[in-house]
């Protein structure tokens, strides 16, 4: 088992974003999760991506309980083995299309330029290579922030509305890359309003007020 997640519960004070969720993932699944806003889908996604703890409940990832984990194990297990797709893109910018792409690439092993435009040629961008994400636009944005999360070849990719800002076009395109990944034995996780795109997963986890439905 890839992942599990055992009555895992947040709370910010008073407030309790998630209620005892459960849920596995196999190594090759993917799992959506949906739910209306503030159902706690984001909380959810930062807590498997590392970002946060639980209050409650046990995380274990590739076999290893992270509950308890260092911050520094945590940024190791992040940089090597997990590509983070994100509504907020966090792109430098003062970097250009293709060093975004390589600074992944730093972090991770060897700074390669080549292999960064063929990533940025897989989600359309070779041509705005060398522009600024102020250059960008939204839609753009989100494909480099899809190409820096890929570039690594993680072990399982999370994203937080991978699709959202983006035409049916290369909505499409970033569709054919996920199932791609998918089929190279890689695991998703992915939080989507889109119910076209929720139907591809394994998996469905449904949240409403922090619980399970």
């Amino acid at each position: 088992m890839l992942l599990n997640l055992h009555n895992i519960s947040k709370s910010f004070g008073d407030v309790h974003a998630l209620r005892n969720i459960s849920c596995t993932l196999d190594k090759g699944e993917w799992l959506t999760i949906m739910g209306p806003s503030g159902s706690g889908k984001s909380t959810l996604l930062h807590i498997i991506a590392l970002l946060d703890s639980p209050t409650s409940g046990t995380y274990t990832l590739f076999g290893n309980d992270m509950t308890h984990l260092s911050e520094e194990a945590k940024i190791g297990m992040r940089r090597e083995k997990i590509g983070l797709i994100f509504q907020q893109f966090h792109l430098i910018p003062y970097l250009s299309a293709v060093e975004n792409v390589m600074l992944a690439q730093y972090y991770h092993s060897s700074i390669d330029r080549d292999d960064a435009l063929t990533m940025l040629d897989k989600v359309g961008l070779s041509h705005r290579a060398h522009h600024l994400p102020s250059e960008l636009s939204g839609g753009e944005q989100q494909r480099l922030c899809i190409a820096r999360a890929m570039m690594n070849n993680p072990e399982i990719l999370l994203a937080d509305e991978p699709t959202g800002n983006l035409d049916s076009e290369n909505e499409a395109r970033v569709l054919a890359l996920l199932q791609e990944f998918k089929k190279e034995g890689k695991s998703l996780v992915l939080i989507t309003h889109n119910p076209e795109l929720g139907s591809y997963g394994d998996k469905k986890l449904l949240l409403k007020h922090g619980e399970m439905q």
